[in-house]
């Protein structure tokens, strides 16, 4: 019996999935597939494991491995009396998040803020040019204030940050529940309460 064979069903399905959500994270099907499957192993696992699991070349899973460990979100094990590299995801999901997180905003958000900042120090010598450079220094701001407090969220312990994330919830259902009383929420149910008294 293959290692393949050994995978449940259901954590099959989850490979599967991260496979063809990968394209739309930016990263190919391989890379999604080994990823998915290092985070529901219950060990870490070596290249030929993987390669056998998934039935990939050995050659995909080695680039795969490498991509996932510039992104920081697969670790290397050596064990005593093996010359093999084994990896595994990190345990804990919010540093998993919070490492994707920063990879994105190292990758995508900084040069976009460089390049609003390059833009908002030129002088505009049309009406068109102080429109445009208006709009991006609003966006550069929107980016600055939430980059901003993301730095406040990364220095929170993982159970005060799940706290606030929670109370984002309770805020919500508070405000819905504020709009009812002042009847500004949706009236459908009173108005069917009169047709049916009608």
């Amino acid at each position: 019996m293959t290692i393949s064979d050994q995978i449940p069903a259901l954590n099959r399905e989850f490979i599967a999935h991260f496979g063809e959500m990968g394209s739309k994270w930016g990263i190919n099907r391989t890379v999604g597939q080994i990823y998915a499957l290092l985070y529901v192993s219950p060990q870490a696992l070596n290249a030929d494991e993987i390669s056998e699991a998934l039935a990939f070349s050995r050659s995909n899973v080695s680039m795969g491995l490498k991509e996932l460990q510039a992104w920081r979100l697969v670790r290397l094990r050596h064990q005593a009396g093996d010359r093999r590299e084994y990896f595994e995801a990190p345990a804990d999901v919010w540093e998993i998040f919070r490492v994707l997180a920063e990879e994105r905003r190292r990758r995508e958000i900084e040069p976009t803020l460089s390049m609003l900042r390059t833009a908002l120090l030129e002088t505009p010598h049309t009406d068109a040019e102080r429109h445009a450079q208006q709009r991006m220094r609003e966006m550069h701001d929107l980016i600055d204030r939430l980059m901003t407090w993301f730095d406040d969220v990364q220095k929170l312990a993982p159970e005060t940050a799940m706290q606030l994330m929670g109370m984002g919830a309770t805020v919500t259902k508070v405000l819905e529940f504020k709009d009812r009383l002042t009847g500004r929420g949706n009236k459908a149910p009173a108005i069917s309460q009169t047709r049916d008294s009608a």
